[in-house]
């Protein structure tokens, strides 16, 4: 029979256990992740990356906030508030452009990633590193994707005059979307612009504006996209989003077009597009594209657990899971990837994605295009 004696040691020591367990759950750092990416992002997270970092740094818990309705701006404010006042921001890392606040920058709040902190950032190609800010940890590129069932190789065009030509032989084949409506759209405006300019993105920066290059190679760009509208898909019919160009190309519609990297990669992985879909990229001047950054406020309560994050999706298995979960293109070099996707992608890998500044330079490229190569389409539809 148990004893009253042994009984109450047993609570005690159950008691004690419990208490010890309890303490060393609250023993481990919590590190605030932010993000107002789409669903595919902020799921990736979720499900993904964060616990897979937690088994490999069990030190640390994450705690993930999806700030897709609030927006950005309200944690910044907060942040920069903390930084004022030295207290904590309750931010460790951010997924998003470090450089879109100017206030931040006015008031110094960004720590700049270093090696010697975050040592896979040796790792960060030269194209990827985009601003000492942040650390860019995933990139996106403007492609060519059709369907090798109907496009012999010998006929897959590697650069932007080998699409115009190949276009116009095969009338109806090939589409882009509107430039408003999609990225991928967007891009094939800006390779034509590139293509009429020396092929030297350079030219164009966000820091200076010139009219002067508007006025001398923006008539040239819609001349040799007018070469190309009448052998569009239905006369010159483009349609309003990324997504319907891809729809187009799964249901034979089309046998080639512009998509971005990421979605197509994606669509493939699911199901979306057949398993004939193949992706190219120009080895003369890539399509544009460009990197998304993680940003840590250098007052972070947690700015080692900061880093260990960033150190985390920087590391080959991170940079893995950016391939494979959500079609992303990795900020490391691909050589680094295993071989089976070096294998796989061998046909888009490239080390020079040109960036496209935007700012005063998109209003009226578009404008252009609807006014010199898409008239008949209204830009309000």
């Amino acid at each position: 029979m148990l004893t009253k004696h042994w009984i109450v040691r047993s609570i005690l020591l159950l008691s004690v256990m419990l208490s010890l367990s309890s303490l060393r759950a609250q023993d481990k750092t919590v590190i605030n992740l932010y993000s107002s990416g789409d669903t595919n992002i902020t799921d990736w997270y979720q499900n993904v990356v964060i616990p897979d970092f937690e088994a490999k740094y069990p030190q640390y818990t994450v705690q993930f906030t999806n700030s897709r309705a609030t927006g950005d701006e309200p944690i910044v404010d907060r942040a920069i508030a903390a930084l004022q006042t030295n207290s904590d921001p309750q931010v460790d890392v951010m997924d998003f452009d470090p450089r879109d606040y100017q206030a931040a920058i006015d008031a110094d709040l960004w720590y700049k990633p270093t090696v010697a902190d975050i040592p896979n950032l040796a790792n960060v190609t030269s194209a990827a590193t985009i601003t000492d800010m942040g650390a860019s940890y995933r990139g996106s590129q403007v492609l060519v994707a059709y369907n090798s069932a109907v496009v012999p190789e010998a006929e897959v065009p590697h650069t932007f005059a080998e699409l115009v030509t190949w276009v116009k032989a095969h009338p109806g084949q090939f589409v882009y979307c509107r430039p408003d409506k999609g990225g991928s759209g967007g891009s094939m405006v800006v390779r034509a612009l590139y293509e009429v300019s020396g092929q030297d993105p350079t030219l164009f920066r966000s820091s200076y504006f010139n009219q002067a290059l508007v006025d001398a190679f923006y008539p040239k760009a819609f001349d040799l996209l007018n070469e190309i509208d009448p052998y569009i898909y239905e006369d010159g019919s483009y349609p309003a989003g990324n997504n319907p160009v891809l729809e187009l190309l799964s249901n034979g519609s089309v046998s080639m077009v512009t998509a971005w990297s990421d979605q197509a990669i994606q669509a493939l992985n699911l199901g979306l597009l057949p398993d004939t879909t193949k992706l190219v990229q120009f080895t003369d001047l890539p399509f544009p594209g460009g990197y998304t950054t993680l940003a840590i406020p250098k007052n972070s309560a947690n700015l080692k657990g900061a880093q260990d994050f960033v150190n985390y999706l920087l590391s080959a298995e991170g940079q893995t899971s950016v391939v494979k979960n959500i079609g992303g293109f990795p900020a490391i070099s691909w050589d680094m990837l295993p071989t089976e996707l070096q294998t796989q992608f061998n046909s888009v890998i490239t080390d020079r994605v040109p960036v496209w500044p935007g700012g005063a330079y998109s209003g009226p490229l578009t404008q252009g295009w609807y006014e010199k190569v898409a008239t008949n389409i209204d830009p309000k539809s």
